[in-house]
C-alpha cells in the first residue's frame, strides 16, 4: 500500500444538492448502502430496543439517516461540522422533525445519559481518535442505549477496493476521501466501546451485489442507479454494527 495524506473532510461543504442528485460521485455509493442500513437499524431497534426514542446521527452529513429515522417515528437531532450539508439535510427533512446542529463529535452539547440511541454512519474512518470520540458518544448514551455504527476493515483489499477502485472507476472522487491508517479493524473497534463501558453485540459486512454493477459504470464513471448493496457474512471490507452501553465499567479483558 502507498503512503497517505492526510483525510480531507472539508470536501463534504463542497456537495449542496449533489448529496440528493449525484451519480458521477462517490456520495451516490452512501445513498444506495443506506437502503440497507436503515431497515438493518429499524429491525435491530423493533426486535432488542423497542422504547428507544430518542436518536442522535453524529457525522450526519446531508441526512440520509437523519431523515429516515425521523420518518420512522423517532426524534432525532442530527449534528455535523459542515454548515452547508446540515441546510441541505433540513431541507429534505420531509417530517421538519430533525433537529440539525453544527457540533463536534469529540466534545458534544448535551448532557451525560441524554439519548437512547447513538449512529455514526461513515463516520469514525474520519477522524484521527476515534476511541476518544466512542467515550464521548457513551458519555451522552443512556444505560442499556445503543451505539449504531458503519465503517472499513483496514486491509489490503479494502485499500484496493474501496480507495483505489472508487478513485479509478467513479468520476470526481475527491483526493484523500479516505486513507487507509484511518480505517479500523473489528477487534480495534470492540476495544474502542469496550473502553468506554459498551459491548458490540452484532457485526455484519456489507457490500456492493456485483450484479448491480453495471459495466457503463466502470467505462463512464457514473454510478448506476440501480447499484445496490447488501449484507453478508464477511467483515472484510466494510461492517455495519452495533454496541450497548453496560450499566457498569467493562475492563478490555472482559469477563
Amino acid at each position: 500500500m502507498e503512503e497517505t495524506s492526510k483525510i480531507d473532510n472539508t470536501l463534504y461543504e463542497q456537495y449542496g444538492e449533489r448529496w440528493y442528485t449525484a451519480f458521477d460521485d462517490p456520495i451516490a455509493l452512501l445513498r444506495a448502502e443506506n437502503k440497507v442500513k436503515v431497515p438493518w437499524i429499524l429491525e435491530y431497534l423493533e426486535k432488542h430496543h423497542k422504547d428507544s426514542q430518542t436518536v442522535l446521527d453524529v457525522g450526519c452529513g446531508g441526512g440520509f439517516l437523519s431523515n429516515d429515522l425521523a420518518l420512522a417515528g423517532f426524534k432525532v437531532t442530527g449534528v455535523d461540522l459542515s454548515l452547508e450539508s446540515l441546510k441541505i439535510a433540513e431541507i429534505h427533512d420531509r417530517t421538519r422533525s430533525v433537529k440539525y446542529e453544527q457540533a463536534d463529535a469529540f466534545h458534544l452539547p448535551y448532557p451525560d445519559q441524554s439519548f437512547d440511541v447513538v449512529t455514526a454512519m461513515d463516520f469514525l474512518e474520519h477522524v484521527e481518535d476515534p476511541a476518544r470520540v466512542i467515550k464521548e458518544f457513551s458519555r451522552v448514551l443512556k444505560p442499556g442505549g445503543l451505539f449504531f455504527f458503519h465503517t472499513f476493515n483496514r486491509n489490503f483489499l479494502s485499500w484496493l477496493i474501496i480507495i483505489k477502485l472508487v478513485e479509478w472507476f467513479i468520476k470526481n472522487t475527491p483526493k484523500n476521501m479516505h486513507v487507509i491508517e484511518l480505517f479500523i479493524k473489528p477487534r480495534e473497534l470492540r476495544d474502542y466501546c469496550r473502553e468506554a463501558g459498551m459491548e458490540i453485540q452484532e457485526l455484519t459486512g456489507l457490500r456492493p451485489i456485483v450484479s448491480s454493477i453495471n459495466v457503463e459504470m466502470l467505462k463512464t464513471g457514473v454510478v448506476s442507479p440501480h447499484m445496490r448493496f447488501t449484507l453478508t457474512k464477511n467483515t472484510l471490507l466494510s461492517y455495519l454494527g452495533v454496541a450497548q452501553k453496560l450499566n457498569r465499567p467493562l475492563d478490555k479483558e472482559g469477563p
